[in-house]
């Protein structure tokens, strides 16, 4: 049973567009009474995550309580970042019942459960769960889940061969961490889809984890908050690829920011999105363009070729700029080429 006096705070990670934010946006709708505060950790200097949140909020959690942690991963910002936030956010005359942490997709979890020893935070917070989404449509598919045969049968033929590519590794430490995953758009990936995924996500798992099924992130809310895991009293069942090693590193991703004029045709971007992603391996982009004669904001999502777009707030007093984050291996960012593709497709 959680401490009663610790604030609970529910860590949800997963990969590159796995989901987060949409299940973050669903549970800020339906807060179940409680009164319900964001931490928001992105990858890249334009926070676009941040953004769509403080757009929901309400009196169950006003927009002081999203907060945006966009200095690096929170878990190496510790000291500058995360501690005074968290103490700030405990400060408030009305403080938050419970704490939602959106990680970088590019995030491992652990580093960050281990945070939560500080001597200034351990004795006010707890993690009551550690939740882990993961796209089923893409885990049915194989990505992220190598086939240990093949990995041995490799590593034996070349000993310079890692083990696993450094996207697989991020993959499966987030469910190593995690205490429920959540099998994201289960609508694209189907009922066969959805079996593969639980197969292949056990096959991985250190310990047998519960699953969910769900689309545009909508679940009841007591399935995933309330856990009460004490998940960093709980470290040793959570192994990692990074155990022992020191301090994690990030040098594998790179992001970009391209700006972008106002554009007439949003179909033409998607294709250029998708062309990069086929050409360059992008694995993200993710922002924000003005379209002409639209009063609205074109939200712009994409997961590797899978592009989404959709229009999803008026612009307001501020400046109709087109502001887009691309996100790769660091080997696959070529700024130039990504920025001539992208203004390319919108005429400029």
């Amino acid at each position: 049973m959680t401490d009663l006096t610790k604030t609970p705070v529910t860590i949800i990670t997963g990969f590159l567009g796995a989901g987060k934010t949409t299940l973050i946006r669903h549970l800020l709708a339906n807060p179940q009474g409680r009164r319900l505060a964001v931490l928001v950790n992105e990858f890249g200097t334009v926070g676009v995550d941040g953004d769509l949140l403080r757009a929901c909020a309400d009196s169950a959690c006003p927009a002081e309580n999203i907060v945006e942690l966009a200095n690096g991963c929170i878990c190496c910002t510790v000291a500058e970042d995360f501690i005074p936030t968290i103490e700030a956010l405990l400060a408030r005359p009305a403080p938050p019942d419970h704490i939602l942490i959106e990680t970088s997709g590019l995030a491992l979890p652990k580093p960050l459960l281990k945070a939560f020893d500080w001597p200034a935070i351990r004795s006010r917070i707890t993690v009551d769960g550690v939740i882990a989404l993961a796209d089923a449509e893409a885990v049915a598919a194989g990505r992220f889940a190598p086939d240990p045969a093949a990995v041995a049968a490799q590593r034996a033929a070349d000993d310079s061969l890692e083990h696993d590519t450094p996207l697989s590794e991020v993959f499966e430490d987030q469910i190593a961490c995690a205490d429920l995953v959540l099998l994201t758009k289960a609508d694209l990936a189907g009922d066969a889809g959805l079996v593969a995924a639980r197969a292949l996500i056990a096959a991985e798992a250190p310990r047998p984890l519960p699953m969910l099924a769900l689309t545009e992130g909508v679940i009841d809310p007591r399935l995933i908050l309330g856990l009460g895991a004490a998940a960093e009293d709980d470290l040793a069942a959570r192994p990692s690829h990074h155990d022992g090693s020191g301090d994690h590193e990030h040098d594998d991703f790179a992001s970009v920011v391209i700006d972008l004029p106002e554009i007439a045709d949003p179909e033409a971007l998607a294709q250029a999105v998708r062309r990069l992603a086929h050409e360059n391996r992008i694995l993200r982009v993710k922002g924000h363009v003005a379209v002409t004669g639209k009063p609205l904001r074109l939200l712009i999502q994409a997961v590797g070729e899978r592009v989404r777009h959709q229009f999803d707030r008026a612009w307001g007093a501020a400046p109709r700029q087109g502001r887009l984050v691309v996100i790769a291996e660091h080997k696959d960012i070529d700024e130039a080429t990504i920025r001539a593709a992208l203004l390319a497709a919108v005429g400029a």
